[in-house]
């Protein structure tokens, strides 16, 4: 499993799976690119969730909102007045952070003061948690310890919105040796702020959506009214939001602008209880169908004071990046609120009428919301590996078939004798059911080292004995093995292989 977040960020560039966003220009915080390989990995974890609970299950529809809604919308849903982190900036290094990711660890005696005398200094450290903080704060106090020929005293650490202004300029922030250079936290709504029009005036003011359910939310009249759909039932949405994220981090998982997979599930309110169950195990379970099978994964249900003030339960899937324990998907009883809060602002009736017991109420509501993009790193994350191949070290993703970018790639063990027009004709047979790749260039070892790098799971080489007896070797990307197979019979034979179904045979 992965431990450095640097040999996967590298990986990335130079396998073209993501790149910085605008990188020619110095890029832009916040925002990333997906390459050729990227593009396909994504695109396959969206199929996959959209196959798994939309297309394969009879109580789900889909959406595709608008981006830009009525900002009345985002009044409703308590975006506007309270969609806010609080944030603090640093007067000497011009930094800007999240107030409630900065951890103080106290009683750091490693300063001195203008008469030369020690005195205590709180020293800073950015993280989601303080255990991402700690190993920051303790390298830089030992570092001043040793500057200043002073002791470390003992430290506790103490979450930075809970210091009053006169602790507060005693802090030495993230990235300076001075004290007193952060500023007092203020609100910071995450929004994107745009304008609808040629007129930049507050009657335009319109913006980019942080989340992609109010668009569920807003159109579930319009879904019941033609989609003839009946409680329990669920309208999912894969899609685009923005969050102006203060300190964007940790490579794709907290970008300014990412992509959800979300669902919202409407119920009667008696079987919301039962219903939150089932999608808090439905969903926990479907990564490690797919491959996060690892001690990584875990599934934690939030405590009391954690929860938001309409919600009767909600649980976290985390899972331990190189750079801490994260959220992938977060599962919510929503109860009424959302569908109760678009009623009083918009005045329409969206209530549910059922025909079966001649009653009319507001249904209750589970979320599984997703994301796209951190999900993509978790299975790239989880895949990474490196083994001994030969006596030679090589990397390797070992994706799930259904996640991998490229299915298979096709070979000509040499350009000679016939083997590239073989190779070629099995490639183009292949690549009307599959995404899959020719290559030619370089020894057939060093070829095999590109695919593994890939996540590509099975390489077809057509070689001398093809000619002989019209078979090819396929080779297994995660053991190595290889066995023959007739030609003809390639296709069916890598349908079979990414189903999961076995192929006798041994070279």
């Amino acid at each position: 499993m992965l431990d450095d977040m640097d040999k996967l960020v590298s990986l990335c560039k130079r396998r073209g799976f993501i790149f910085p966003s605008s990188e020619i220009y110095g890029g832009i915080n916040g925002f990333w690119d997906y390459g050729p390989l990227g593009v396909e990995l994504k695109r396959n974890i969206k199929d996959a969730w959209w196959r798994d609970n939309v297309r394969m299950r009879d109580d789900m529809v889909g959406l595709d909102c608008s981006i830009i809604m009525n900002p009345r919308v985002w009044e409703a849903s308590g975006h506007v007045g309270g969609f806010s982190d609080p944030m603090v900036d640093c007067r000497a290094t011009k930094e800007r952070y999240r107030a409630d990711q900065i951890f103080v660890f106290a009683h750091v005696y490693a300063m001195v003061n203008h008469k030369g005398e020690p005195t205590e200094a709180w020293l800073a450290g950015l993280g989601g948690t303080p255990e991402e903080a700690a190993e920051y704060i303790e390298k830089k106090a030992a570092k001043l310890a040793k500057r200043f020929g002073q002791p470390v005293g003992a430290p506790s650490v103490i979450p930075y919105l809970k210091l009053d202004q006169a602790d507060r300029e005693k802090v030495v922030g993230p990235a300076t040796d001075e004290r007193g250079t952060l500023t007092e936290p203020r609100a910071f709504n995450l929004m994107f702020k745009t304008y609808v029009g040629a007129l930049e005036s507050e009657s335009n003011v319109a913006y980019l959506r942080p989340e992609t359910a109010q668009g569920i939310f807003a159109n579930f009249k319009n879904v019941v009214d033609t989609g003839r759909v009946k409680l329990p039932f669920g309208i999912a949405q894969v899609g685009k939001s923005f969050r102006n994220e203060i300190n964007p981090r940790n490579f794709t998982f907290r970008s300014r602008e990412f992509e959800q997979m979300e669902i919202e599930f409407f119920c009667r309110p008696d079987q919301a209880k039962e219903w939150y169950a089932y999608w808090r195990e439905t969903r926990f379970q479907w990564y490690i169908d797919l491959g996060l099978k690892s001690d990584r994964l875990r599934l934690r249900d939030h405590d009391p004071d954690e929860l938001a003030f309409y919600s009767t339960a909600t649980a976290d899937i985390e899972y331990a990046f190189p750079f801490g324990l994260s959220e992938l998907e977060g599962i919510a009883h929503r109860g009424d609120y959302d569908l109760s809060q678009h009623m009083k602002f918009s005045g329409k009736d969206l209530s549910y009428f059922d025909e079966e017991r001649k009653e009319r109420f507001t249904p209750h509501v589970v979320e599984p919301s997703a994301g796209a993009d951190r999900a993509t790193l978790a299975f790239l994350c989880e895949a990474y590996a490196e083994d001994q191949v030969g006596g030679e070290t090589r990397t390797v993703l070992r994706f799930h078939p259904r996640l991998a970018p490229v299915k298979a790639a096709i070979f000509p063990l040499v350009k000679r004798d016939g083997m590239p027009e073989a190779a070629e004709a099995i490639y183009r047979d292949l690549k009307r059911r599959h995404n899959v790749f020719y290559d030619e260039k370089g020894a057939i070892g060093r070829r095999y080292r590109r695919q593994d790098e890939a996540g590509t799971p099975f390489c077809l080489t057509v070689d001398s004995q093809s000619a002989v007896d019209d078979t090819i070797t396929i080779r297994d990307r995660d053991s190595c093995r290889q066995w023959r197979i007739p030609k003809a019979g390639a296709c069916q034979a890598l349908d079979d292989l990414l189903e999961g179904k076995a192929i006798p045979g041994d070279a």
